[in-house]
């Protein structure tokens, strides 16, 4: 159902969770192809131009994404990503704080191709695991969890935007 489609008599409300996890989704999938987005580029209908961290990430070579662009990489900011997302399953789910080292995450910052693939599935299976966990939490009384979600929303959608501002760079 589409906003338009919203009236007040067909009106469902969405789940605090599934509205989160909707943008959360377009930050790593990117949009649904022909359809409005929140607020990355939109995916043309046969779903090219799609923006979203995976996308954008495979779009890349190692030899780009290890490129160093005033003392960072894209690859720095795919596994520091990665690693934010494995975190913020272990916090919720294991109640695991500590300690990370988050500088470390950024590191290596150059790969060869296999490297590459490595990191780029690390990336999507720690989003996987982050919206499987988050899907088990919707009968949660409390609201405990938005915090930690909202966060990693904003933490994705800010390296999302430094990478593709690094894009611009390498290619």
């Amino acid at each position: 159902m589409t906003p338009t489609d919203q009236t007040p008599e067909n009106h469902v409300p969405q789940h605090w969770l599934e509205g989160i996890l909707d943008i959360l989704k377009e930050a790593v999938e990117g949009g649904a192809p022909g359809q409005g987005t929140a607020f990355v580029d939109g995916t043309a209908a046969g779903g090219d131009s799609n923006h979203g961290l995976l996308a954008t990430l495979d779009s890349l070579s190692a030899a780009q994404a290890s490129r160093d662009v005033h003392g960072t990489s894209i690859v720095g900011h795919a596994r520091h990503t990665a690693f934010h997302l494995e975190v913020m399953v272990r916090w919720e789910q294991a109640g695991d704080r500590g300690p990370f080292d988050w500088k470390g995450s950024f590191l290596p910052a150059q790969v060869d191709d296999a490297g590459w693939d490595e990191v780029r599935v690390r990336v999507r299976a720690a989003y996987d695991a982050l919206m499987a966990f988050a899907r088990t939490q919707q009968d949660r009384p409390d609201g405990d969890l938005t915090g930690g979600l909202t966060g990693t929303v904003a933490h994705v959608a800010y390296h999302l935007g430094a990478i593709r501002q690094l894009v611009k760079a390498v290619s």
